[in-house]
């Protein structure tokens, strides 16, 4: 199995990750962010970060994925700046897997 690992997002929060030999795919959109998703998927990367400006508007890509182990996707902050995707993504796993959400403080 390979184990690449891809980066997806606009070009100039990605540009940076191609220099240090990552996969990169400028992608923003529902629609190019399932097109990329997809031809990782074919490629079996194993790991996906998506910027989470990119996944904004398109997390039924996240949620497809979501119960596989393979290609974990994972949002991480843009040039923008994190919006917190992740940190949702991230509690709702959290509490999915010990019944309870103990990153929210709540």
């Amino acid at each position: 199995m390979r184990s690449d690992i891809a980066v997806i997002g606009d070009v100039a929060s990605v540009i940076g990750f191609k220099a240090a030999g990552f996969k990169t795919f400028a992608a923003e959109g529902s629609a190019e962010i399932a097109a990329a998703v997809e031809a990782l998927v074919r490629d079996r990367c194993a790991v996906i970060f998506i910027t989470e400006q990119a996944l904004e508007g398109a997390e039924d890509v996240l949620n497809a994925y979501r119960d596989r182990s393979v290609p974990a996707i994972i949002p991480i902050p843009g040039r923008f700046g994190k919006i917190g995707i992740g940190a949702r993504n991230l509690s709702r796993n959290v509490e999915r897997a010990i019944g309870t959400d103990i990153l929210s403080g709540r």
